[in-house]
């Protein structure tokens, strides 16, 4: 490890990636200056303020398989990390559906004849599946049919992506159920999937007043040990020399420029404006940068005049005839976001691209749209809003459209040649990870950077058991050790050496119980075994029949030996083909907790 007094980093970026790299930073004696170009911490994590009523930007639940990162959240917050329920729905046809999708709810909601199609069309794509599965609408109709896909799917998915289902990449999905293999499935049954499953539908954390509660005292931790967190303070230009960035120039909130130097860099800032940033960049790898595309929405919050509007946390808009995407509702996530308990706080999104028309309306416009919305809904009456606000989210979502993987793995390759940069986060790896998992490329950049190690950032992904990513020998151990519990316990049966087993050994059974009656009784061995002849054409208790029987037996033995083997093995693969796609569905069922 380098000198720690020699090194000055320099972090882009003040969300929860850049965040948890700088905490990990000051825990080993470095100073790091963080720059954000906002006047607040958390990024997209952030919390807004409005006279008093906490607005969160998106909905975060704080879950996360990560003990890493569960630990940093309770030594940061403390008591004032709250367990909350959790309890959200889908609004569709002027009826609330549970989500996750419950079976029975779902087709006693939709009507006796609209389930009958349903399952008939679910029938028909489990017998003529698409035969690839290139985009998300062929994806989920090969799991669910195209009657459901185009019910529960298809609008909010075009809502919030802004393109249709059909160009919309099934990478996207697929990340979010990835190695569900059949030796996934398996590793299942051992490690018990359910716990964790029920603590996600049931309930989860959320800090007092909002994700910005966190991030803030992440801040004031860093800067009270030696560090700096600048906000209202854009990266405007980066400069390399070779292959190792050598400065940024920041901007002073309108006062001029900076130039900061450092020895590395960290940055959580969409990598689509870091190359663009970037001085000098290749034409071809700007030529790609240009061509990531990203999703942004906007949150219109309303404060209503009611005790209590609904009982959700948050509820998914599928109905086509609002622009509504989703509409949280705040006081549910926590009492103390709502100043007077005899209000509500919601939050209505609507998903757009930055300069559309959506975007560019007037606040009072979106305000008012919003309170029409929100009564054709049926949720509470326009005139009960008492006052609202707007706040604008840009490259929310790293959009997955047809060529996107082609254009990043150019901006990838150039991007791994820089020796002393790494690119973290949801933004900063194009890459549509959870909070959690932007947590943890910041603290894999910081081992990478004070330890050497080669952690990659890239592979960084969904709702997998990433804190054994950090400590590689203890996830050799435990995948090593989980692979010999399943051949142990699941062993695949010969079916010719089981056959040979159970003919040789019954053959030489019945070989020598007709020895042992010759030599006790005789010729006079009566009945004894006499009955196998029925069985086994030519045996008699005689010598030459203890031979035949010995043939015959083995025969059968190998047969039956045979014929079981190859049943049991079938019924272990088709288990766990049932629970692969059990598993498969039930991640599909909550696909829409990750936007």
């Amino acid at each position: 490890m380098e000198n720690t007094q020699s090194k000055q980093v320099i972090i882009i970026g003040a969300g929860p990636a850049g965040l948890t790299a700088g905490y990990e930073l000051t825990k080993h004696n470095i100073q790091p200056i963080v720059l954000e170009q906002g006047d607040k911490v958390g990024g997209l994590a952030r919390t807004e303020n409005y006279k008093g009523y906490h607005f969160d930007m998106g909905g975060h639940r704080f879950f996360t398989k990560s003990e890493p990162v569960n630990q940093m959240w309770h030594e940061v917050l403390g008591d004032e990390f709250l367990r909350r329920p959790r309890l959200s729905r889908i609004f569709y046809q002027d009826k609330f559906f549970f989500y996750p999708l419950k079976s029975m709810n779902a087709l006693t909601g939709l009507g006796i004849w609209q389930a009958i199609l349903i399952i008939a069309s679910f029938i028909k794509w489990q017998v003529f599946p698409y035969k690839k599965e290139e985009t998300f609408e062929q994806w989920v109709t090969n799991r669910f049919g195209k009657r459901l896909f185009e019910i529960f799917f298809k609008t909010y998915t075009e809502k919030v992506w802004g393109i249709p289902c059909s160009e919309l990449k099934a990478e996207w999905a697929a990340q979010r159920i990835k190695n569900l293999s059949l030796k996934t499935a398996l590793l299942s049954m051992l490690v018990k999937p359910g716990d964790s499953i029920t603590t996600l539908i049931e309930e989860f954390h959320y800090p007092r007043f909002g994700p910005g509660m966190l991030w803030s005292e992440v801040k004031n931790r860093i800067e009270g040990r030696g560090g700096h967190v600048h906000l209202n303070s854009p990266v405007l230009r980066i400069h390399r020399t070779g292959n190792r960035v050598d400065s940024v120039v920041v901007g002073q909130n309108g006062s001029g420029e900076q130039i900061i130097q450092g020895t590395d860099f960290i940055s959580s800032m969409p990598i689509s404006e870091f190359v663009k940033k970037l001085d000098p960049v290749p034409s071809d790898v700007l030529e790609a940068a240009n061509q990531l595309t990203y999703r942004d929405f906007l949150t219109v919050c309303l404060v209503v005049n009611k005790t209590e509007l609904f009982p959700d946390n948050w509820i998914y808009i599928h109905s086509p005839e609002v622009k509504v995407g989703r509409i949280q509702n705040f006081k549910n996530w926590s009492p103390d976001m709502v100043p007077d308990p005899s209000k509500t706080s919601l939050g209505l999104e609507y998903f757009c691209t930055e300069g559309d028309d959506l975007w560019n309306m007037a606040d009072a416009d979106l305000i008012k749209l919003a309170k029409k919305e929100l009564e054709r809904i049926g949720l509470a009456q326009a005139g009960d809003v008492v006052d609202g606000c707007v706040f604008r989210v840009p490259k929310a979502y790293p959009i997955y459209d047809g060529d996107y993987a082609d254009y990043l793995q150019i901006v990838r390759d150039f991007v791994d040649t820089l020796e002393n940069f790494q690119t973290i986060g949801r933004n900063g790896l194009h890459r549509y990870n959870n909070q959690d998992h932007s947590m943890i490329t910041g603290t894999l950049a910081v081992r990478n950077l004070m330890f050497g190690e080669k952690n990659d950032l890239w592979s960084v992904n969904a709702d997998t058991e990433y804190h054994e990513e950090i400590h590689h020998d203890e996830k050799k151990k435990t995948v090593k050790a989980l692979k010999e519990s399943i051949t142990h316990i699941f062993p695949r049966l010969d079916p010719v050496a089981l056959g040979f087993a159970l003919g040789i050994t019954s053959g030489i059974m019945l070989f020598a119980a007709t020895l042992f009656l010759l030599i006790r009784d005789g010729m006079a061995t009566g009945p004894h075994l006499a009955l196998l002849s029925n069985f086994i054409p030519g045996f008699s208790v005689t010598v030459f029949g203890a031979i035949v029987g010995l043939l015959g037996l083995f025969g059968l033995g190998f047969i039956f030996g045979s014929i079981f083997a190859y049943l049991r093995n079938l019924m272990v693969l088709i288990s766990a083909r049932v629970i692969h796609r059990d598993l498969e569905l039930y991640h599909l069922r909550r696909l829409f907790d990750f936007i």
